[in-house]
């Protein structure tokens, strides 16, 4: 299987994150971003402040790769006209796909219409321009029930208050890759959250995100029916190797 059409090859590390300076952190986001034009990967998922960078190499390139950008990142705590604005200002930049990630926080409180307005407001600002939104859960945070509770609130918002003819062009998305697990415990995507975020999520399309570190790992989730995969290995899993990186 060519599972490049699936990729969404990921950077998202800070420089205080990955102990780089400003300016290498710059060179590594334009070598993930060369890589995925001369691998024809789907998508190159990096920070607001790359956007800009992204939409011009690959325009250059002539290439046919998206670039996507994380909104609200990676708590996914501030307040929703905040991620409007700066979703707005990656749509300006050049974004195509708008990873939000949901106030997962606030649905735990039970503020459940808090969470719907933020994903219809979010959702709407994207597909108005023409763009593709995802919403991360951060199935790491959350219990089993929780799981398939918010992949449907996402899902019915979507539906019922935006049509179905939109469905396709919003996602469900596993992880954000930066959650703190306790005791070892994955902190993105496995077979099982990702399974209840399908039976849950249908018509919206899922996307896996994290923990799927080799070339089998991918094939499995494709064939459960995920649409999109972000690793920061896209490379290594495409060509049949292995993740290096925690994501």
């Amino acid at each position: 299987m060519d599972i490049k059409k699936y990729l969404d090859s990921t950077y998202l590390k800070t420089p205080a994150q990955s102990g780089l300076s400003e300016e290498e952190t710059e060179k590594k986001v334009r070598q993930i971003i060369q890589e995925a034009i001369d691998n024809g990967f789907y998508l190159v998922m990096i920070r607001p402040g790359y956007v800009k960078i992204a939409r011009k190499m690959i325009d250059k390139a002539g290439a046919d790769v998206k670039v996507g950008t994380v909104i609200g990142f990676p708590e996914g705590t501030l307040n929703y006209k905040l991620k409007l604005a700066e979703a707005q200002k990656a749509i300006n930049d050049g974004a195509d796909e708008l990873d939000y990630v949901v106030n997962y926080d606030a649905f735990k409180k039970g503020e459940k219409d808090y969470v719907k307005k933020e994903v219809f407001e979010g959702s709407l600002l994207a597909l108005k321009n023409g763009k593709v939104a995802k919403w991360i859960i951060e199935v790491a945070a959350l219990t089993p029930e929780q799981i398939a509770e918010l992949t449907a609130l996402i899902r019915d918002v979507v539906v019922q208050t935006i049509g179905l003819d939109k469905a396709s062009k919003v996602f469900v998305k596993s992880s954000t890759g930066f959650y703190r697990t306790k005791d070892g415990k994955p902190n993105g995507a496995t077979p099982e959250s990702i399974n209840i975020m399908l039976e849950n999520a249908d018509p919206l399309p899922v996307k896996a995100a994290g923990g799927v570190r080799t070339y089998e790992d991918a094939v499995k989730m494709i064939e459960m029916g995920v649409q999109r995969i972000g690793t920061s290995s896209a490379k290594a899993i495409a060509e049949g190797g292995e993740a290096q990186g925690e994501y």
